[in-house]
């Protein structure tokens, strides 16, 4: 009897505050003019495929013009070891010394904020230069490669004027230094020191170098103690930061014995993505040293995992303070006469002594020789490996261009840039054209330019179909495999994703399980999927349409003076971040917000503007028949005394991206101070997604009320619940209010509310169960705890045919933990998701805990997507622990989802001058000279 009361008197305040009636009766009054037209998937991401290779392909035309003038310009420059050339160092500019002169490479730089640089002060007229602190800004080779690339100045302007959607263009030097255009000021970090090296990009990497396997050699005898450790270490990891997505890697460490740094990855070669590398890098961090050196094992170990490999470059990087045993036979039975594995050595500390076997190796294996001593010595000493592999590509002068795998970084490479930004880079490698070093395969540097995924997404306007999941930056963000987008229900559950790697063209339709709420919930989907290839990129395109509404545009018409009238009010908003009409393209339209700049198309003052004309059709309409909603609300507001406490805002939204709200008086201090707005991304229609209530919202039953508990990471004033629950209040007995999900909306306790009843709710929730990669508080004893902030308003949302109308109600406080913890750590958790079966409206049962056993019964609350859970409160079941399992973890590493390679592999050429292999001289020592140095080392030691 409470539930059914509890639901009329909700389900009445609802309507009331919401407006659903007279909404709902709005939309009947027009139904009759509303044109429906059904998506067709296939033509549609056909045309947006088109349009999306038509935009890449300009961007892959202005990275060969600026690889064309600067390999012209290195042709013509003659090297000059005595050059002395000024030039505007980003890191000096603007600046003056004590006696306010400019400063050595700095001098006058205009600088500008730019909306289309992420509103950064920048110099569209000029490019600068970067330089790492770790780089001599005056080496003859860094003057005469700035000299030399002067040239580009010319092909960077002229390439953002005819495609003003460009944004940063670069070229990145094989000698260290990077010039940017536009100019900007370089911010060091905190200790005055600029770490960015442009060759340790992604973009540099994959240009200059074909796909490698790469095995990792490192002793860890007892000799490699101390310094010679770290030194080890960090040259390990400065090789790690060289790989990217298309590389395979693992790490052997020997002495006595070979063991891997992981033992998950045994005898296998794994993916070289972020995660991966961080991973090892950890790992390595841990090493330690003991026993003697024996590398012959180590190397047979590494041969046997490369023959398993790819047929492009194979690499082994031998990291050691000495070679003593007799290794030759290794190679001989291994690697010779194809040599087609190169070794790459590293002799770490002063220490010479084994310098020239450490040498053979390297020389004899197409391979090459550094001697790294000090730390300082790492960086330039790894990247010459770069160089050798580059050698076959750029004496046959192949120009392939790359493009990189999507990425999360700072916008102007964590520099004073504040957002992130997804992106990827298109980038081509940049060769000597000279004869006299044709055989040495010199590779001057890589061209690229950015390209921000959302420039992608605008071709393809969110609100004609399903977004995916919301791609947010975690510590190790990288990019989210497509698998991991939604939770497939059926056998087909690799289809969709091998079809789309495969560059194929198709449609499917499968059974999802969709994540929202930032993974908290789920809702089941029948979704149909059209994908195609981007053609001349290694991309492809999807889309997905969801059954129902997600299949069908709607159009209706209206005047375009009464759409204007009731555009321009108060309580709306669009979504700033679709695309209504272009403003990136002239730069005077830049300022402008997207419900500005539609009113200035629509009133013919900026007819220059490029606008989507059907979207502004739906929008107009939208504005027109919701327009009642802000006289209800604000007369409902005028009406003090007859209203109801604890109410906040009333808000809809509209699948055209249009939002209207209001928010009642007294509230200023709350909540609802604070929604819709800008750091509100949850709550808004933003590029990325629709809101998590609007979701919701869509694929629940039309004309009922749907009420949730969401996140919110601030605190909020409380105010008292004003229902009747006098069942609360019984000792005994525990009651709640919980949604479709299991969350609680309603306790006696306040830390219990947006927290899931777990443990109790299996025989009625459905049992749904997903891995997701979150940020979880590392806590002591190496228990890790993953716990959400919940927010502290209720939201009760009303879906009809064609708009979402929602009221804000019952602000509570928030629970937030009293513990303070630790740097957040990356971790893979599986946790349990429910959503219950609509068709039991009541149930009860007997569940264990422990010692005891507890009685609950659950009754749906009518019209809603409540549930009302009465349980007997002297047995605890709260003590749920979320397990993980070791097992699953390794065969979550281990597993090797299929990708498409790159096609071209440049591994060899008959050209290539091999002798280049590092220290003074080629070296090649015969047998009995080979075993007499070893045999004298022994009886030295």
């Amino acid at each position: 009897q409470w539930a059914v009361s509890f639901g009329k008197e909700i389900a009445a305040l609802s309507n009331r505050y919401s407006g659903a009636k007279l909404l709902q009766k709005k939309y009947t009054d027009v139904e009759g003019v509303v044109k429906m037209e059904e998506v067709n998937g296939e033509e549609l991401v056909k045309k947006f495929a088109e349009e999306m290779e038509e935009m890449l392909g300009r961007k892959m035309k202005s990275v060969k013009k600026l690889a064309e003038a600067a390999e012209d310009a290195d042709l013509g420059h003659e090297y000059n070891e005595t050059l002395e050339f000024d030039y505007f160092n980003s890191l000096l500019i603007n600046t003056v010394d004590e006696e306010g002169n400019p400063i050595p490479l700095g001098g006058e730089f205009l600088l500008e904020k730019n909306e289309h640089f992420n509103k950064l002060p920048v110099n569209t007229q000029q490019s600068n230069i970067q330089v790492p602190t770790n780089v001599y800004n005056r080496d003859p080779d860094i003057l005469n490669g700035v000299y030399m690339s002067e040239a580009l100045n010319d092909i960077f302007i002229d390439n953002f004027q005819k495609d003003p959607t460009l944004t940063w263009q670069y070229f990145g030097s094989a000698t260290g230094f990077f010039r940017l255009y536009p100019g900007i000021q370089w911010i060091p970090d905190e200790n005055g020191v600029v770490t960015f090296d442009c060759r340790n990009r992604n973009w540099y990497i994959q240009a200059a170098t074909s796909p490698k396997d790469v095995i990792i050699v490192v002793d860890v005898s007892g000799s490699m103690k101390g310094l010679r450790l770290t030194i080890a270490k960090h040259t390990i990891n400065t090789i790690l930061d060289t790989l990217g997505e298309n590389d395979f890697v693992n790490i052997i460490a020997y002495s006595d014995y070979v063991r891997y740094v992981e033992p998950c990855f045994k005898g296998m070669l794994v993916q070289a993505d972020l995660d991966n590398r961080e991973h090892f890098k950890l790992l390595v961090d841990e090493l330690q040293v003991k026993g003697e050196g024996k590398v012959k094992k180590a190397m047979k170990e590494s041969f046997k995992v490369l023959n398993e490999g790819s047929l492009c470059n194979q690499v082994i990087m031998l990291i050691t303070d000495g070679a003593m045993e007799d290794f030759k036979d290794v190679f001989e039975e291994f690697n010779f006469p194809e040599r087609r594995v190169r070794v790459f050595t590293y002799l770490i500390g002063r220490e010479m002594t084994f310098a020239e076997n450490v040498k053979w190796i390297a020389c004899n294996n197409k391979g090459y020789y550094t001697h790294v001593s000090t730390l300082a010595d790492v960086q330039e000493n790894v990247m010459e490996y770069l160089h050798v592999l580059s050698r076959p590509m750029v004496i046959n002068h192949d120009h392939d261009i790359i493009w990189t795998e999507a990425y999360m970084d700072s916008v102007l490479f964590n520099t004073q840039a504040q957002s992130l930004l997804l992106m990827t880079s298109v980038a081509m490698p940049v060769f000597s054209k000279k004869e006299e070093t044709l055989s040495h395969g010199i590779l001057l540097g890589v061209v690229g330019t950015d390209v921000a995924l959302r420039e992608l997404m605008k071709l393809a306007p969110r609100y004609k179909y399903k977004e995916g999941k919301k791609l947010k930056p975690k510590p190790n963000y990288n990019s989210v495999d497509l698998s991991e987008v939604e939770w497939e229900d059926t056998e087909q559950k690799v289809s969709l994703r091998t079809a789309m790697v495969k560059g194929e063209t198709g449609t499917m339709s499968l059974d999802v399980r969709s994540s929202v709420d930032k993974g908290r919930r789920v809702i089941f989907l029948k979704n149909d999927y059209s994908y195609t290839v981007i053609n001349e990129t290694p991309f492809s395109l999807g889309i997905v349409l969801s059954r129902g509404f997600g299949e069908y545009i709607f159009t209706g018409n209206v005047s375009l003076d009464e759409g204007l009238h009731d555009l321009i009010t108060p309580d709306l908003t669009l979504a700033n971040e679709w695309t209504y009409c272009e403003i990136d393209i002239d730069p005077s339209h830049r300022k402008l917000t997207q419900l500005q700049a539609v009113i200035k198309y629509l009133t013919g003052k900026e007819k220059d503007l490029r606008c989507d004309r059907q979207l502004l059709q739906q929008t107009l309409f939208d504005a027109v028949v919701t327009a009642p909603m802000e006289a209800y609300w604000t007369a409902l507001m005028l009406n003090t005394s007859s209203m109801d406490d604890g109410v906040e805002t009333a808000f809809l939204g509209t699948r055209s991206g249009l939002q209207r709200f209001l928010r009642y008086t007294g509230v200023e201090k709350r909540v609802g101070k604070s929604f819709l707005t800008s750091t509100d991304k949850e709550n808004m229609f933003t590029l990325d997604h629709f809101p998590v209530w609007y979701r919701r919202a869509a694929e629940y039953p039309v004309g009922q009320f749907l009420y949730y508990m969401p996140r919110q990471d601030t605190r909020g004033s409380g105010i008292t619940f004003t229902f009747s629950v006098s069942c609360l209040l019984y000792q005994d007995i525990e009651c709640y209010v919980i949604d479709n999900n299991g969350f609680v909306l309603i306790s006696k306790w306040r830390s219990d509310v947006s927290w899931p009843i777990n443990g109790l709710l299996e025989s009625f929730f459905e049992g749904l169960r997903a891995f997701e990669s979150v940020s979880c508080h590392h806590a002591e004893k190496e228990k890790t705890i993953c716990r959400i902030v919940p927010k502290n308003c209720l939201h009760l949302f009303f879906l009809e045919r064609y708009a979402w109308s929602v009221v804000f109600l019952f602000p509570r406080r928030s629970y937030v933990p009293k513990k303070k913890w630790n740097i957040l750590q990356p971790c893979d958790t599986e946790y349990p998701s429910f959503i219950y079966e609509p068709s039991v409206k009541e149930t009860n049962s007997i569940i264990k805990c422990g010692r005891c056993q507890k009685m609950f019964v659950v009754q749906q609350i009518p019209e809603s997507n409540l549930l009302m859970l009465v349980v007997q409160g002297d047995c605890d079941c709260s003590r749920h622990h979320i397990a993980h399992n070791a097992s699953v973890k390794c065969d979550r590493m281990r597993s090797q989802k299929i990708r498409r390679r790159p096609e071209s592999c440049h591994s060899y050429h008959p050209q290539e001058n091999a002798n280049d292999c590092g220290g003074a001289s080629f070296l090649r020592l015969s047998g009995p000279l080979l075993l007499l140095c070893l045999s004298r080392a022994a009886l030295v030691s």
